[in-house]
């Protein structure tokens, strides 16, 4: 009985099966960040326009912070298949802070060495250069940073007994 992505992947165009197959811990990772990219929207800008109103970087650091946890879970349980050791939780706890920094100093750069902010520019203009710097420079670069820290630092070890999709297996040895 095929298992559920081996049944996704016979409906995935021919040609982009053996990618996807090969790349498939790196395609789990972007999916899991691209929805937690829209968590970190979507809760940047609920603070950004109700508590956070003049500070805008502290509403990016919770947004991502939350967001992080969110991730942190997803990757464990599917994009690395890491057992349910607490060994990662250090490393993992290490990573994400170095990742929230890193994600918030596009943010710092643009609003407070660039001094795009409101009186300096439009309101419209702060915004944009908010979005394009906090949220898409910025992840972009924290994105990548956690993808390779993460899978060189955090999750080592690989779960036993996924499904043959998601292992790497070598062919058998052959005997005499």
């Amino acid at each position: 009985m095929p298992s559920p992505t081996q049944k996704a992947l016979a409906k995935v165009p021919g040609p982009l099966r053996p990618f996807l197959v090969q790349h498939r811990s790196l395609v789990k990772f972007l999916v899991v960040g691209g929805s937690c990219f829209l968590l970190t929207v979507v809760i940047n800008y609920g603070l950004k326009f109700t508590v956070c109103q003049s500070k805008p970087v502290v509403a990016l650091t919770i947004a991502t912070a939350l967001a992080t946890v969110v991730s942190y879970l997803w990757n464990k349980a599917w994009s690395f298949r890491s057992e349910g050791s607490h060994k990662e939780a250090i490393p993992f706890i290490l990573v994400s802070a170095i990742a929230v920094g890193v994600n918030d100093l596009p943010l710092l750069a643009s609003r407070y060495l660039c001094n795009l902010r409101e009186p300096h520019v439009s309101h419209f203009t702060q915004e944009v250069a908010d979005f394009m710097s906090g949220m898409i420079l910025g992840t972009l670069v924290a994105m990548a940073f956690r993808y390779w820290a993460m899978k060189k630092f955090v999750f080592t070890t690989p779960r036993a007994g996924g499904d043959s999709a998601e292992r790497h297996t070598e062919p058998p040895a052959r005997v005499g």
